[in-house]
């Protein structure tokens, strides 16, 4: 297959460049899920298809694959084109598509990079929401401690699966896609909080010994 063997080719000089450790993979279910991600940096992708086995889909803007050879990358390892100016229905398309086959997407709630100091959650779009509502699939709500520097480690939380179910029978207005979304939020600064307490805690028994 040819992911994983561009997935095993990155492997090494991925983790030397830029390691990550990732927790939580127990929470990933098997099956369809839509995997939402603070947005950190045009790594964060990489990051997670790099560190878990199963091919992962992810939307991607259209200018990463300007470049033919990193293009061709980004293809291979599951990336979906999307122009973000526009609504792109055939990105969507592709998307729902991922999810019918039973397999799983990740997206960034936020829309764009986190350029913010403190990585606090940016205004959650309602992509992620929509997607999750239509294709009937669990969300798996991620956090990624820092943003990813050459040859520093780079901590991320998976936190545990929910649904949006109550929205399953709903017409799909704006008012219940907000609510939704307010679901969505919520669920990532929860991982947030647990990734921060997590890793501070970590960090300060190392400071002490």
């Amino acid at each position: 297959m040819i992911f994983h063997f561009v997935q095993a080719l990155a492997y090494i000089p991925g983790k030397i460049l830029f390691p990550a450790r990732i927790y939580g993979k127990k929470n990933l279910p098997k099956g369809k899920a839509i995997i939402t991600i603070n947005h950190t940096s045009n790594l964060d992708s990489v990051l997670i298809v790099l560190g878990t086995y199963e091919k992962k889909y992810f939307l991607a803007k259209k200018e990463l694959f300007k470049c033919k050879t990193k293009g061709a990358f980004l293809k291979a390892m599951g990336a979906i084109k999307i122009d973000r100016q526009s609504a792109d229905i055939s990105a969507i398309k592709r998307a729902l598509s991922v999810l019918k086959d039973n397999k799983k997407l990740i997206i960034y709630p936020e829309g764009t990079r986190n350029r913010s100091d403190n990585l606090n959650l940016g205004e959650v779009k309602n992509g992620a929401a929509m997607l999750a509502i239509k294709s009937k699939s669990p969300i798996v709500p991620v956090w990624i401690n820092s943003r990813p520097r050459a040859f520093k480690m780079t901590k991320i939380l998976i936190g545990e699966p929910y649904e949006l179910d109550k929205f399953y029978n709903q017409k799909l207005n704006e008012e219940v896609l907000n609510k939704a979304s307010e679901i969505v939020a919520d669920k990532l600064n929860e991982v947030k909080v647990v990734c921060e307490e997590k890793f501070s805690k970590k960090d300060n028994k190392k400071n002490k010994k």
